[in-house]
């Protein structure tokens, strides 16, 4: 597969460094607790890549809460700017948006890939490092029935992908304020190993994931597995080509994703 070929069908630079990857179909909605954003949306999130998959992780109560919320800190008169004034002036709507309400109990895993060795062969070399996201085609259009871009780039959906040299990698969403609300922000992570097949195909097995950061107030660190929290991971065909890592889901949507290498400044998201 030459990623040359897949350029003029995907071409599309995002306006931030952009992580995640199974992706659901566009009927699929997260089961979660009636009228709040939690677990179960930040685990489907991620394993997301493109934005049109992270929108149906949060479409379902999520999208509804998060609506309360907003519409209570425009009425607040809260400056866009201001990271306190949405906590403050809403925090009891906050607190009934989002689940957990109280500070989790969970530690942050500042190094998920820290003594993780896939069991398998080592990633090629050339896989190994952290990419950022600059093209993604869409889910075919049952209507349309042709392939699409990522027409309308989310900018506060930052993605990444991060490989190591022995096989873990890390998918990581960056959700910010424009999503989740003034004053609130996540990075949604999951890893695990990445087993090779072949020269050109690779299987991302997610293990486990946290999303960590601000939330109404309080720092969040939120555990996405669990008995009712399943991750499916995914597998793709890949190609190197000038740069730019090509994947391909493979399957019969054959999706694809293209990255280029994160600058040490865009690697620390």
């Amino acid at each position: 597969m030459s990623s040359s070929r897949l350029l003029p069908v995907l071409f599309l630079a995002l306006g931030a460094a952009l992580p995640a990857a199974a992706q659901p179909s566009s009927s699929q909605r997260p089961r979660t607790v009636a009228g709040v954003c939690g677990a179960t949306n930040w685990a489907c999130v991620a394993e997301c890549i493109d934005a049109e998959c992270v929108d149906t992780c949060m479409r379902q109560d999520c999208e509804q809460a998060l609506e309360r919320l907003k519409s209570c800190t425009q009425k607040a008169g809260c400056a866009p700017n201001d990271t306190e004034c949405g906590p403050k002036a809403c925090l009891p709507i906050c607190q009934r948006s989002f689940e957990p309400a109280p500070p989790s109990p969970e530690k942050e895993v500042p190094a998920p890939c820290e003594g993780v060795t896939a069991p398998g062969a080592a990633p090629p070399k050339a896989l190994v490092g952290t990419w950022t996201l600059v093209a993604a085609s869409l889910p075919e259009d049952e209507t349309v029935r042709e392939e699409r871009i990522e027409a309308k780039p989310r900018s506060d959906y930052a993605r990444s992908l991060q490989v190591t040299p022995s096989g873990c990698f890390v998918l990581r969403t960056s959700l910010e304020a424009a999503t989740l609300g003034q004053g609130n922000s996540l990075v949604v992570r999951a890893w695990g190993t990445l087993d090779v097949s072949g020269k050109d195909r690779v299987r991302l097995r997610t293990r486990d994931g946290q999303a960590v950061g601000p939330v109404c107030g309080d720092k969040r660190v939120i555990p996405l597995t669990g008995p009712k929290l399943k991750f499916r991971g995914n597998a793709y065909v890949w190609d190197l080509e000038e740069g730019v890592l090509t994947l391909m889901v493979d399957d019969e949507t054959k999706q694809t994703f293209q990255f280029e290498r994160a600058t040490p400044e865009s690697g620390k998201k």
